[in-house]
């Protein structure tokens, strides 16, 4: 990681913050690689039962609170 931010400082002397290609490709590999990974774990069945009663209207049957509280 060291050597991709001197990379980074050195890539382009006359403009400050810019990355060149190359550094941008490996960026952009490494996101992809990291949000394939976290798409592939799915949504937790928790959520899932969460957005499930956050779609059901209020006062319809079947829904509703099914954790005992009022």
């Amino acid at each position: 990681m060291k050597d991709v931010k001197s990379q980074a400082r050195s890539a382009t002397p006359g403009k400050q913050g810019g990355l060149n290609a190359e550094i941008q490709s490996r960026i952009g590999h490494q996101l992809r690689a990291m949000y394939d990974d976290v798409v592939r774990q799915g949504v937790p069945d928790r959520f899932s039962e969460l957005i499930r009663k956050l779609d059901t209207p209020p006062g319809s049957t079947g829904g509703g609170n099914n954790d005992g509280r009022e």
